[in-house]
């Protein structure tokens, strides 16, 4: 393997040893969000499969810079690219028709980032002693109760297989804050005190553990993804209920297509290792049309890939489309974020920083004796 993206078990020994005292000595990141598992110098670096908080060495940071200008030296021709975006609909049903449920496992570590997915009161929200403190200094959000909401459209029930090409207009796609009812439409989960909606579901490798833990709440969950391979496989799991949950198709690119919940009904959207997979031309977009859709004090809990993760660093030369955008053999996209582009993002669209961490872990293959650095964004907005 490349000798930028693995190193010596001694190499590494010597470069990770110092991160205890860097962590003593400077203020760095706490123990909790993000893991506590930190590696010192008299640890095994194989003795587990992933190290928290790591931190990089000016070289290391160099000589991932340099690798991801070389990968990303030869773009694919712009008339080529084209497909990527409108086809993308067709290239993920691809991956869940061969895939299943079977590629991606369930993310039980949601709630030790994400407490706020859990309605207060919630049995179980104590599983991590800092979730009470995080959720009291973060005041329920408030707004327009389901019987004042606006200009609500029922979905219409279409798949979207091709997107729109032409270039986006966000002009007017607020609604009105002052605007008069003009007529209210029952939607599922009206009745719900606590409403969540995870856009890029996927077969619900998180929809079913949020299931398992608000069923005995008043929450309700709405999941969405382009795919219908990937929603009718949500529709099948034995703990898919449509009295906790609606799965929909939706293509939260089509800028026409609507929810089938009013604005301002959202206590919280998930959006995990979705917005990557979008042209970044679009997502400042989507992140503004899908804020229109929380409540005032609503928060946006976002994951994804962070620049120069180790996916990054090992795509070929020929796979980029434009910087530091690149499409997988299969057809899917990945963008990679930094830190500064993640605030623009979502401050853009009137958010206010809650949380904004770059989560840089060492993974290592404890059988081929190969570490490798990976880096995600993980950060928490909230609608004022």
């Amino acid at each position: 393997m490349h000798k930028l993206l693995s190193f010596s078990v001694a190499k590494s020994a010597k470069v990770l040893g110092r991160l205890s005292s860097r962590l003593h000595s400077t203020r760095g990141r706490p123990s909790a969000p993000l893991g506590s598992r930190i590696l010192t110098k008299n640890d095994d670096i194989f003795k587990y499969n992933m190290w928290d908080h790591v931190q990089w060495t000016e070289e290391e940071e160099e000589n991932a810079r340099q690798k991801a200008k070389e990968n990303s030296s030869t773009q694919i021709p712009l008339k080529e690219q084209g497909k990527f975006d409108t086809e993308a609909c067709e290239y993920w049903d691809k991956f869940y028709k061969m895939h299943q449920e079977k590629f991606f496992k369930d993310r039980k570590w949601l709630f030790l980032e994400f407490p706020e997915l859990l309605p207060c009161g919630t049995k179980g929200q104590n599983t991590n002693g800092r979730l009470g403190a995080q959720q009291a200094s973060h005041p329920r959000p408030t707004g327009s109760t389901t019987d004042t909401k606006t200009r609500h459209q029922q979905p219409n029930g279409s798949t979207h297989h091709h997107r729109n090409t032409d270039p986006p207009n966000h002009q007017g796609a607020a609604p009105e804050r002052n605007e008069a009812p003009i007529q209210t439409h029952t939607f599922p989960g009206q009745q719900s005190s606590f409403r969540i909606l995870e856009v890029g579901c996927g077969v619900g490798n998180s929809v079913f553990p949020i299931l398992s833990s608000i069923k005995e709440s008043d929450a309700y969950l709405y999941c969405c993804d382009f795919s219908p391979c990937a929603i009718q496989l949500v529709k099948d799991h034995p703990d898919y209920s449509d009295s906790m949950c609606h799965a929909f198709v939706h293509d939260i690119c089509d800028e026409m297509a609507s929810f089938p919940f009013p604005p301002e009904s959202l206590d919280v959207i998930l959006a995990v290792f979705v917005l990557s997979s979008i042209h970044p031309e679009r997502t400042q977009g989507i992140v503004k049309r899908l804020s229109t859709y929380l409540k005032h004090g609503g928060i946006f809990l976002f994951r994804d890939y962070g620049r120069y993760d180790f996916s990054q660093l090992r795509f070929k030369k020929g796979r980029c489309l434009s910087e530091n955008f690149y499409t997988r053999g299969d057809g899917t996209c990945v963008y990679f974020f930094t830190k500064g582009e993640v605030h623009d993002l979502f401050s853009s669209a009137g958010l206010e920083e809650i949380q904004n961490l770059v989560d840089r872990r060492l993974q290592v293959n404890r059988g081929k004796k190969v570490a490798m650095h990976r880096v995600w964004m993980q950060s928490k907005y909230r609608k004022l």
